[in-house]
């Protein structure tokens, strides 16, 4: 496998877990330098970016265990109303948009503290994000 199609792919999970920074800038640039075939470049992008929303919804869903200790830094009231708000943005559809800046990571974190199951999740996130970067191989100008 390619160095550039490698990195891409981590680039696209860590921009999906705790670095902020954009994917779709590599992407860009892998594409543009024509050195690569633009359809391995979506999948190692939009396979990566899945991948880190995944981590996210996992330890979403392992912060809850902690839910009823002391120092956990949300309390069960707060929680409940966050909860209300997720389903009332649209819960799991939501996660069509978990690829926005700003707004993704922490739906995907949501998603996993809300109990959206995996495969809907890992569905929904990856429609998502597949779009996200096919608009991104489009206006580059694949073949």
């Amino acid at each position: 496998m390619d160095l550039g199609v490698v990195s891409l792919f981590f680039a696209s999970l860590l921009a999906a877990t705790i670095l902020p920074f954009s994917s779709e800038a590599i992407l860009a640039a892998l594409l543009l330098s024509g050195e690569f075939d633009p359809w391995l470049l979506w999948g190692a992008a939009t396979l990566g970016n899945v991948l880190g929303a995944q981590i996210n919804w996992g330890l979403a869903r392992y912060c809850l265990r902690f839910q009823t200790r002391r120092w956990f830094p949300v309390d069960p009231q707060s929680l409940s109303r966050a909860g209300e708000r997720f389903r009332a943005w649209g819960g799991a559809w939501s996660l069509l948009f978990s690829w926005l800046p700003l707004i993704g990571d922490p739906l995907t974190f949501a998603a996993g503290m809300f109990g959206v199951p995996f495969v809907r999740f890992s569905l929904l996130v990856a429609l998502g994000k597949a779009g996200r970067y096919l608009l991104v191989v489009a206006l580059i100008g694949a073949e």
